[in-house]
């Protein structure tokens, strides 16, 4: 019920447009092919998530190790990509290598730190929590979204549109938080089975001690 309610939290605040703004049916007037490819999307990448986990966690290496092994296929994969490009302008701006940081300012070094220290966050997750943990982080970054949202574009109006779905989306993913972690005893009415069953165990224990 929980990952439910989670569900339904991201994506009504996904949701910008209401019914007064357009019909009813303007939002959900994609062709089926889109849905079907977000559902694949949604799919492989819970997929990648789940496997990244499995590979963090199969051994004892060293979490920086393995984010080294994890990034080293995308660096790999992103200088081909940069070389071919050198080829397919016949090297008239140089080889890449000398152009890597052209244009680069103190906002783009934020930014790549940022970058950085996201993706370090994540492999501590994957390492030592599990996925659903890294997916209820993300969820709740929403809150701070709407803060600074509120902060930065209430005085342009450009919050007003998508804030009562954002807002909404918040208090169910909050909703949802709770329910999750929250104590099985503080949700349900459970029976008080576990410390005779513990009892039992302890004096059959003991019997057997005896008959020894």
């Amino acid at each position: 019920m929980a990952i439910v309610l989670l569900t339904v939290g991201t994506t009504t605040s996904q949701v910008v447009k209401g019914c007064g703004e357009a019909s009813c049916d303007s939002l959900f007037s994609a062709p089926i092919q889109g849905y079907m490819l977000g559902l694949l999307s949604a799919c492989l990448s819970a997929l990648a998530g789940v496997y990244t986990e499995y590979l963090m966690k199969k051994n004892n290496d060293s979490l920086y190790w393995q984010n080294v092994q994890l990034y080293m296929f995308g660096a790999i994969f992103n200088m081909a990509w940069l070389k071919l490009d050198d080829f397919r302008a016949g090297f008239e701006y140089g080889p890449w290598l000398q152009r890597l940081l052209d244009g680069y300012t103190v906002t783009t070094w934020l930014v790549v730190l940022n970058l950085g220290s996201s993706g370090l966050l994540v492999s501590w997750l994957m390492k030592y929590a599990d996925n659903i943990v890294k997916v209820y982080s993300t969820s709740m970054a929403m809150l701070l979204t709407m803060v600074l949202s509120i902060f930065f574009f209430i005085s342009t109006g450009l919050i007003s549109s998508s804030f009562l779905q954002l807002f909404l989306g918040i208090i169910i993913c909050m909703i949802s938080l709770q329910m999750y972690f929250a104590l099985a005893q503080t949700l349900v009415d459970l029976p008080a089975t576990t410390n005779l069953a513990l009892d039992t165990l302890k004096e059959i224990a003991a019997e057997r001690r005896g008959e020894s």
